[in-house]
Formats: C-alpha cells, sequence, structure tokens
C-alpha cells in the first residue's frame, strides 16, 4: 500500500485573489504577500528536469525507499524517482490546489498512481516519521525554517536533497556540482549527545568506559574516562545512524591500548564491534554495547596518584 502521511486539519483558507503557492518543488521566489499562516511565501518555478535528475542520481535510491517532496509543484521530483526504481514509492505536498491536482494527473498519466499521491497541504503539516528521502527547493528562509522539523521528526539515515540553496549552519554531507548549479545532500544524523557507558572484556579483566559525546549535526567529538585515566576520541564520524571513532589510552593493566570502535545508534543504544590494539602486538575484537546515561562516572574525583 502506499506510504502516506495522515491527514491533518484543513487550515482556513485565503479569498481566490490572495491564494498563492507556499513552498513548492522546483524552487520559488520571495513575495510579499499577505500573511495568511506564516510570512514567507514563494511562487512555484519548476526544477530542471537534469537537476531533478542529479538529485535522484545523489540521493542512492533503494528499494523500499520512500520519497517525500515538501512543496512538490506538478509532482516531477517524486515521479521522477518513481520512474528511476520500481521499489520506491512517494508523495508530495503543495499549499497550491491546482499544483496538488495537476501532480496526480501527472502521477496518473504516467501509470503511477499506485505509488505516488499528493496532498493539499502546508510543508510544515507533513508528517515525516516514516520517509527516507526528503527533496525540496525552496527560499533559503523557508528550509532554515523546516530543519528544526526535519531534525525533530525524520530518522537517523533519511536523506535530505535541495537544488542550489544551503541549509544554514548544518553542511552538506555532500555535493554535487557537476553540470551546473550545485545539488546537496544531508543525511540526518542519529542523536548522540549526552553521557554513555560501556565495558569492554579486556585480557584479565573487565573495564568500565565513562563517555561524554558532544555534537554539532554530524560532527560529533567525545572524551572519555576508564578507572583514573581519560582520553580523546578522535577521527569521530557519524553518518546517519552509523558512528566510529578511534581512542588511544592507557588502560590500567593492561597499558597503552589503541581501540578502534564501529557501531549503529539505536536510540540510547549503540551497538557494534571495537578493534583493540594491545602493547604485546596482539589485537582483539569485541562486541560493543554502549547505553545513554544520566549521569557520569567522568567528573567524580580523580587524586593525585598520577602513576
Amino acid at each position: 500500500p502506499l506510504v502516506a502521511p495522515p491527514p491533518a486539519p484543513a487550515a482556513p483558507r485565503a479569498p481566490p485573489a490572495r491564494r498563492r503557492a507556499l513552498v513548492a518543488a522546483g524552487g520559488r521566489m520571495l513575495a510579499p504577500l499577505p500573511v495568511i499562516a506564516q510570512e514567507r511565501f514563494s511562487l512555484f518555478v519548476g526544477s530542471p528536469q537534469h537537476t531533478v535528475d542529479r538529485m535522484v542520481r545523489l540521493a542512492g535510491l533503494r528499494e523500499g525507499d520512500v520519497v517525500v517532496d515538501l512543496g512538490a509543484g506538478d509532482g516531477r521530483v517524486v515521479l521522477s524517482s518513481l520512474r528511476a526504481h520500481p521499489g520506491v514509492r512517494g508523495w508530495g505536498v503543495d499549499i497550491n490546489p491546482e499544483l496538488v491536482r495537476e501532480a496526480n494527473a501527472n502521477a496518473k498519466e504516467l501509470g503511477l498512481a499506485e505509488r505516488a499521491q499528493f496532498f493539499h497541504r502546508n510543508v510544515f503539516d507533513a508528517d515525516l516519521r516514516e520517509v527516507t528521502v526528503i527533496n525540496m527547493w525552496l527560499f533559503p528562509e523557508l528550509m532554515r525554517l523546516l530543519r528544526p522539523k526535519i531534525m525533530a521528526e525524520a530518522r537517523p539515515g533519511t536523506r535530505v536533497l535541495t537544488h542550489l540553496f544551503d541549509m544554514g549552519a548544518w553542511p552538506a554531507d555532500e555535493w554535487d556540482k557537476e553540470g551546473g548549479s550545485a545539488v546537496g545532500l544531508w543525511i540526518v544524523p542519529a542523536r548522540v549527545e549526552g553521557y554513555w557507558n560501556w565495558q569492554l572484556a579486556l585480557p584479565g579483566q573487565s573495564v568500565s568506559y565513562d563517555a561524554i559525546l558532544e555534537q554539532r549535526f554530524q560532527m560529533a567529538e567525545g572524551v572519555v574516562r576508564a578507572g583514573n585515566r581519560r582520553g580523546i576520541f578522535q577521527n569521530a564520524r557519524l553518518r546517519g545512524e552509523d558512528l566510529s571513532f578511534t581512542l588511544e589510552m592507557t588502560v590500567d593493566g593492561a597499558g597503552l591500548t589503541r581501540h578502534e570502535f564501529t557501531g549503529k545508534v539505536a536510540g540510547d543504544q549503540i551497538r557494534g564491534t571495537v578493534r583493540v590494539a594491545l602493547p604485546d602486538g596482539k589485537t582483539v575484537e569485541l562486541p560493543w554495547q554502549a547505553r545513554r546515561t544520566t549521569t557520569t562516572a567522568y567528573f567524580r574525583p580523580t587524586g593525585i596518584d598520577t602513576k
């Protein structure tokens, strides 16, 4: 069955002479229109097909993807995605009812109506919890206003694509600047900021690690304490739900060790593996399971014994 957002309450409609397209696909130009539900509006300008094709390629579509276009216009981005991959479904929203009717008619004409549907709805009322690819080409202020919604609702690993404009302080994971204006890709990162704890069964002992992770979008860094030793995470990489980093620190009873952590974030847990290079030259690979905590031993008194 087609995955579609749940119905939202109908918003009051402005008189016909004052209605305009709000945030449709393919980009719009800012227009000083009367305030209806918000202050910024955009006029529909369809994306060139070659740009749409580049967005579809950069999305890296795969079986089971659910594609949405926030401001779908005539539906060309969603429909191009479905034509590129038979295992993809999609939907779109637009504030302009005429464009919604046109998009649904286009889907029917292309034989894609069973996999695509378009709704007359404000983009801020779209349900993003089950989508895997979000497309939009809106005026920069509108995309900045949508950024908190995307970060709050979309699942880690969701791909966000737009044309020409960026997402403010959230840096793109990838830019395609070939063939004209830039097309950007953002990967919604898992939320890793906070306190974490895990145990590792190193040779002859079990070691407890208390870590603090800090995060700015997909940029993460952290510190950790094991016993009375502390270390800094290096080469931290967060891409969607995938987290990796390295750690070199002295572990009491084991000596100077190098840890290579790789795992997937699932809410308040991280599951993966860690390769530990021991001072004697041996390397062991261990399961790694970290849990988020509300307190940490990182700040407990250390004392003056630095041996």
